[in-house]
């Protein structure tokens, strides 16, 4: 009779840190990883934008606009542009080179959102093989 007290402890016990487990480390990582690869896509649909706003721009054959905001003296070319490259620096570009530097940072995203996409499946099989472990534990049936 003890005995079997003693395991049903023991299995209560394991029972908890696997669900600690989950809930303390698996479940934030699972959140983490998708607000990361949120942020990538997000990025990945600036760049699209600005790739679609360049051929735009190239089709029509706009070298010349004028800003509804006041920049300090109005933009009498659009041949060049700046584009955010990364930790706050901007380069001045022309559209090709633009659409170059686009295209080499597209191919990045994609690879990032794929990175981010394995680690999120990864990370929810790791959380279904402990639930799985936990209902074994409890000797529950399989759902």
């Amino acid at each position: 009779m003890a005995t079997a007290a003693a395991e049903a402890r023991v299995r209560q016990e394991k029972v908890k840190k696997f669900e600690d487990f989950v809930d303390r480390r698996l479940k934030p990582d699972l959140v983490n990883a998708i607000a990361q690869r949120d942020k990538v896509f997000q990025q990945q649909k600036t760049f699209l934008d600005l790739k679609r706003n360049i051929e735009n721009l190239e089709k029509n054959g706009v070298t010349s606009m004028r800003s509804m905001v006041n920049l300090g003296s109005e933009v009498p070319d659009t041949r060049h542009i700046f584009v955010d490259i990364g930790l706050g620096f901007h380069v001045e570009f022309t559209w090709q080179e633009a659409l170059q530097f686009i295209s080499v940072r597209e191919a990045r995203l994609a690879r990032q959102i794929d990175e981010y996409t394995h680690l999120i499946a990864s990370i929810k099989a790791q959380i279904k093989l402990v639930c799985e472990g936990i209902r074994e534990l409890l000797e529950l049936p399989a759902e």
